[in-house]
């Protein structure tokens, strides 16, 4: 991509990639894909923060984020971006959103202004999942870590700090919850 991914994009310098392997699953396809994408959501919206921002909560974001992504590319939705509409947890987003708004944890960029830290949802894995269901903060009786799942878990977190329900993310994955 050089020394601007953005102009990368914008240029349409990506029509160049053959399809040769990047990474484990990804492909210079995917990476086509996700170019032609952000060159439609960074047209529209002048930047992905703009775009996020424009719905008013990350689940209709990460929604947006994918749609336009997909509208750019033939209406083809990609295996790399999860569906909240399907129940996915959506655990990659809401981590990437987690890093890009908060701005007091020690991973956190902070790079974003125009979101409020209490609107994101906890990036949940199997491993925050245990933790939660182990400390009682989810059911414990169910145990997908879905949409759902992140919904509940968030709320609750809200209940202990409600202007940044997603500063417990470290502590949580953190913290061993047994076998």
């Amino acid at each position: 991509m050089g020394p601007s991914p953005y102009a990368f994009v914008m240029k349409g310098d990506y029509r160049k990639l053959t399809g040769r392997c990047v990474h484990r699953t990804f492909f210079e396809d995917d990476l086509r894909y996700f170019c032609r994408g952000l060159k439609a959501c960074y047209t529209r919206y002048g930047s992905l923060e703009a775009l996020f921002a424009s719905t008013g909560n990350s689940w209709d974001g990460i929604s947006l984020f994918r749609e336009t992504i997909a509208a750019a590319n033939s209406g083809l939705y990609s295996k790399h971006i999860a569906d909240p509409a399907a129940g996915s947890a959506c655990k990659r987003l809401h981590l990437a959103l987690r890093w890009l708004v908060r701005r007091d944890g020690p991973v956190d960029l902070g790079l974003w202004k125009a979101i409020s830290p209490a609107s994101l949802f906890i990036p949940l894995d199997l491993h925050v999942g245990r933790t939660a269901r182990y400390l009682g903060l989810l059911e414990s009786g169910r145990k997908a870590n879905d949409k759902k799942a992140v919904i509940s878990l968030t709320e609750k977190l809200r209940e202990f700090c409600p202007e940044d329900p997603v500063k417990y993310d470290l502590a949580l994955f953190g913290y061993y919850a047994g076998p």
